[in-house]
């Protein structure tokens, strides 16, 4: 059992556990690991390694792997579940709250980029992952839901099915992931900015 004052709280509630380390910072790096070695190849004694410390204080901090994977899958999931409990994405005409919703999802991908990573990168090997993978498709399915409340009202075309429709955004949207570089020259507005132009204007030049 780890002592007094390795338990002891910081001033937001958070255990500050074994010096040196808080659960967030070892959470970041256990994600790090997780998105390189993958979850299920990645061990306690592969995180020891990479954070500097034995196995034994990671547990100071969390319970068990599966812990860490719970902490960064809820972290990811958090900010897009809440997206959709934002007064724009739930009122209005429904390409504007489409197009607020998306917009956010880049945000969120950005800023929570590791963590959204390991989220795309589930296999369901474990109940926490099918646990994340359900609230993932919870998520997709509304998302689905305003693409067809916009095809229906005739913001959108309806030559092309809203399965289709919905699939090719989140590919698009999901690939950011692969290739994003954080701090580099396409900043994340601009980013959010491109990735609405191709969803709703395309790639016709607006030459005469």
């Amino acid at each position: 059992m780890p002592s007094t004052t390795e338990t002891a709280s910081t001033g937001n509630g958070a255990k500050r556990g074994r010096p040196g380390y808080d659960q967030q910072s070892v959470l970041r790096i256990a994600v790090d690991v997780f998105n390189r070695h993958g979850y299920d190849a990645t061990s306690m004694g592969i995180l020891a390694d990479n954070l500097g410390i034995s196995k034994s204080a990671i547990y100071h901090h969390v319970p068990s792997k599966g812990d860490l994977l719970k902490l960064a899958l809820d972290h990811a999931l958090g900010g897009l579940e809440a997206i959709l409990e934002q007064p724009e994405a739930t009122s209005g005409a429904a390409d504007a709250r489409l197009e607020f919703v998306l917009r956010q999802t880049v945000a969120v991908l950005v800023d929570r980029l590791p963590f959204v990573t390991l989220l795309l990168r589930l296999r369901g090997n474990t109940e926490i992952e099918r646990d994340a993978l359900e609230r993932r498709r919870t998520f997709d399915h509304k998302v689905a839901a305003l693409i067809s409340a916009a095809r229906d009202d005739g913001s959108l075309r309806q030559d092309i099915d809203p399965r289709t429709v919905t699939r090719l955004l989140f590919g698009m949207i999901n690939s950011i992931v692969e290739w994003y570089k954080p701090g580099g020259s396409l900043s994340p507005e601009r980013l959010a900015d491109d990735v609405i132009t191709m969803a709703f204007e395309g790639l016709h030049s607006t030459k005469p």
